[in-house]
């Protein structure tokens, strides 16, 4: 299984959390996003992704070459291949809710911080993305924050890890990248300090990757 992908990519980095939660070994090929243009953009990473975008999981499938793009797709496919440990609840209820709160922060959110949007935002509209970006990030997060707290218990659904916290913990370390106060957020927090020493979250950290690079300062 190859898993392509960038290091600090949200969603790279919510599908290597569920890859390690579920105990599954993969390679991890670096597609920096920025180097020349965005490697994204070229010729051979179109034919794996004509959307030019991380991340790309490759595996075989009972014999059948699969390539898959989009994440919330990605970690569909790994809670059927992989069941157990489960990232969705039992309960159906609860299930949709799960759902509900990943897609939250996969639909409502990324689309609107992602790189490409930001340089469009910069280059063809002349105007702040930093500004966009934490404008949209902000009112995304305090939709989340009331949302999760109303199923939250340990985890963003219960007390149990779910496809909610697997998004939920890269997004909230993109929000600090872009200095937004998440002192508002204390459901969020609280249920980001319970996923932070589990051993899926820890390997999947951007900065543990291979491609990771070091603060500015």
């Amino acid at each position: 299984m190859r898993l392509y992908g960038f290091w600090r990519s949200t969603a790279t980095w919510r599908v290597r959390i569920a890859l390690g939660y579920k105990g599954v070994e993969f390679e991890y090929v670096p597609v920096h996003l920025r180097r020349g243009g965005g490697e994204q953009h070229t010729p051979a990473f179109r034919r794996k992704n004509p959307m030019g975008h991380v991340p790309v999981l490759e595996c075989d499938d009972e014999g059948h070459g699969l390539r898959l793009a989009e994440s919330m797709a990605i970690l569909e496919y790994l809670e059927e291949r992989y069941p157990d440990p489960p990232l969705l609840p039992a309960d159906r209820r609860l299930r949709a809710r799960a759902r509900q709160l990943a897609l939250l922060v996969v639909s409502a959110i990324q689309p609107l911080q992602n790189t490409r949007v930001q340089l469009y935002v910069k280059e063809q509209l002349r105007a702040d993305e930093d500004a966009w970006t934490r404008h949209w990030v902000t009112s995304g997060l305090t939709a989340l924050d009331a949302l999760t707290n109303e199923t939250a218990g340990e985890f963003s659904v219960g007390n149990t890890l779910s496809v909610a916290d697997v998004c939920l913990v890269p997004q909230l370390a993109f929000a600090r990248r872009f200095r937004i106060d998440l002192g508002p957020y204390p459901t969020l927090l609280r249920v980001e300090e319970a996923c932070a020493p589990l051993p899926a979250f820890v390997a999947a950290h951007a900065d543990r990757q291979i491609d990771a690079e070091p603060a500015l300062t």
